[in-house]
């Protein structure tokens, strides 16, 4: 599903954008887990923090000029027709992890999935509902 067609206003170009970050980032969390025993992986995160803090900007300039803002860092880039790169870091804290103590550090990236997933779930259920496909109960 094209995603970006949905676009109808600045909530729902937000929502997009939390639901293609969490989608990028599960992909991301998948093969850290997958690749644990490979000689040599270097654990990938996103920058979730950057990415709040973003938002968070964008909701605030919403609130008060009735505008989305988008403003690109290093690791997160907005582009043309509602597009965003997001550019993969060293997770630093899970190659610690990994040299230390390989269950906790699939533990570690068991539980950033499960947050992951309930990011989108919440994001894609009001998307859900700002589209209009499933009645909002009041």
């Amino acid at each position: 599903m094209n995603l970006m067609s949905l676009i109808t206003d600045n909530v729902t170009e937000l929502l997009i954008k939390i639901v293609k970050f969490t989608q990028t980032r599960q992909k991301l969390l998948i093969q850290n887990i997958i690749n644990v025993q490979n000689p040599g992986f270097i654990p990938q995160e996103l920058e979730v923090n950057e990415f709040s803090n973003l938002l968070n900007n964008a909701i605030d300039e919403h609130v008060r000029n009735q505008r989305l803002v988008l403003c690109d860092t290093e690791n997160i880039k907005f582009g043309a027709s509602g597009s965003i790169e997001l550019k993969p870091v060293v997770d630093e804290h899970g190659i610690k992890l990994l040299e230390e103590d390989k269950d906790e550090y699939i533990e570690r990236q068991i539980s950033k999935l499960w947050e992951n997933s309930i990011n989108q779930k919440v994001a894609a259920e009001l998307l859900r509902q700002k589209q209009g496909t499933i009645p909002i109960d009041r």
